[in-house]
C-alpha cells in the first residue's frame, strides 16, 4: 500500500530555521524592522506602494473595510462562494452583507448580477479572486465608479496571480491577502493588505495598531483600531518562502496540467483556471457526482479530499437563506479539492489519477 497522500503539501526547510533564528538572536521578536523588510519586498513584487503586515488575511478584509468607513446600516457587496471570513468581517462591523451567485463554470462573483443589488445603503464590492481565479475587475470597477463606491480585492487565494491588467490584489482601493499554510506561501499565519492610496495605507497602520502608529508612545487616541500586528518571527519566514514563489507557481501550475490531462475522461470535471492570462491554481478543484462516495473510495486508497466548504447563504445568521444561488449550489454540493499544494510531488499526483481512474462506483 502507497503511502497516505495528503490534500495539502507545502514545505518549510532550513533557509527559513536560519532567519528565524537570526531573528531571535537579534531579538527581532514582536513586529519590527524584519516586517518592514518583508513588506517592502512584498511591495517590490507586487509593484505597489504600500503593504501592511497584519495577523492573517481575515484581520487584513476587516481593517481594510474599517479603513473605508463601513458602519452599522451600510450593506457591502460580496459573493456567495467564498471562505466565511470575507461575510464575516462585514457582519461584525455591524453591515449588512449582501450576497451575488457565482458564474456559471467557475465560482467567482458574476459581475453581471452586481448591479441590480446596489442601492443608497451600498457603500463597498468585495470580489474574491478564489483560487487564483480573476473575476471582472473592469466591469466591477466601472459599477463601483458609477456609484461611489470602494472595492476591496479579497486576494487570500491569489498571491501572484494576474489578468491583463497585473496581480489580482492591486487594482483596487485596498487588496487583502492570506499567509496561512494552505497558501502559495505561507508564514504560519498571517496576511496583508495592499494599497496605492496613501491616506488608506496610514488609516491601516493606524487601525493594526489600536487607531495609533506610535505604539510606544502615543500622544493621543485618533481612531478606533485593535492589535492586528505581524511579528518579525512570521516575517522570518515569509521573506524566504517569497524567495521561493517562482519556483512554487511552476510546481502549481505543472500540477494543475498533470490533472487536467489526465483525468479529461474521468468523472471528475476540472473547475478551469485560465493559465495564459496568469492565473495560477493554488488548489486543484473538480466537481463530481456522487462526492461523499468518491471522497470515502479515495480514502481508502490513502488519499486525503476535502469537499468544498459550504455557501455562505447557508448561514442563517446572514439572513438570506431564502434566496436561490443556483450556480453556487452546484459548487457547494459537487465541489471537491484533490491533492494539492507546491510540494505536492507528481509522483502522488500519478498515484491519485491512477486511483480515480481504477475506482469504480
Amino acid at each position: 500500500m502507497m503511502n497516505k497522500i495528503s490534500w495539502w503539501r507545502t514545505n518549510f526547510g532550513d533557509d527559513e530555521i536560519e532567519h528565524v533564528v537570526h531573528s531571535i538572536r537579534n531579538k527581532n521578536i514582536s513586529q519590527g524592522p524584519v516586517t518592514k523588510e518583508f513588506e517592502k519586498s512584498l511591495s517590490d513584487y507586487l509593484e505597489i506602494k504600500h503593504v501592511i503586515a497584519v495577523s492573517n488575511g481575515s484581520s487584513a478584509i476587516l481593517i481594510a473595510l474599517m479603513a473605508v468607513g463601513i458602519q452599522p446600516g451600510d450593506e457591502v457587496i460580496i459573493p456567495n462562494r467564498t471562505w466565511i471570513a470575507t461575510a464575516h468581517a462585514v457582519h461584525l462591523l455591524g453591515a449588512k452583507v449582501i450576497l451575488v451567485d457565482t458564474e456559471e463554470n467557475r465560482p467567482i462573483i458574476d459581475a453581471s448580477l452586481i448591479e441590480e443589488k446596489v442601492n443608497s445603503k451600498t457603500k463597498a464590492i468585495i470580489p474574491v479572486h478564489m483560487n487564483g481565479r480573476s473575476c471582472d475587475m473592469s466591469k466591477i470597477k466601472e459599477i463601483a465608479n458609477k456609484n461611489n463606491l470602494f472595492v476591496i480585492e479579497d486576494a487570500a487565494q491569489a498571491i501572484a496571480s494576474r489578468n491583463s491588467y497585473g496581480y489580482l490584489g492591486t487594482q483596487s482601493d485596498i487588496g487583502c491577502f492570506s499567509l496561512s499554510v494552505a497558501k502559495t506561501i505561507s508564514t504560519g499565519q498571517g496576511g496583508f493588505a495592499v494599497t496605492d492610496d496613501d491616506l488608506l495605507a496610514n488609516k491601516i497602520r493606524a487601525i493594526r495598531t489600536h487607531g495609533v502608529e506610535n505604539v510606544k508612545e502615543p500622544k493621543e487616541w485618533l481612531m478606533p483600531g485593535f492589535n492586528f500586528r505581524f511579528t518579525d518571527i512570521c516575517a522570518s519566514i515569509g521573506i524566504e518562502q517569497l524567495k521561493k514563489l517562482p519556483e512554487r507557481i511552476k510546481n502549481l501550475r505543472h500540477i494543475y496540467e498533470v490533472y487536467e490531462r489526465n483525468l479529461k475522461d474521468s468523472p471528475f470535471q476540472i473547475i478551469p483556471v485560465d493559465l495564459k492570462s496568469g492565473e495560477i491554481p493554488v488548489y486543484n478543484e473538480f466537481l463530481v457526482k456522487n462526492r461523499e462516495r468518491w471522497e470515502e473510495k479515495l480514502a481508502d486508497s490513502e488519499i486525503e479530499t476535502r469537499s468544498f466548504y459550504p455557501s455562505i447563504n447557508s448561514a442563517h445568521y446572514i439572513g438570506q437563506a431564502k434566496e436561490k444561488f443556483i450556480n453556487s449550489e452546484l459548487f457547494s454540493k459537487n465541489g471537491i479539492y484533490l491533492p494539492s499544494g507546491p510540494d505536492q510531488k507528481i509522483l502522488s499526483i500519478k498515484e491519485v489519477i491512477r486511483a480515480i481512474n481504477n475506482i469504480i462506483l
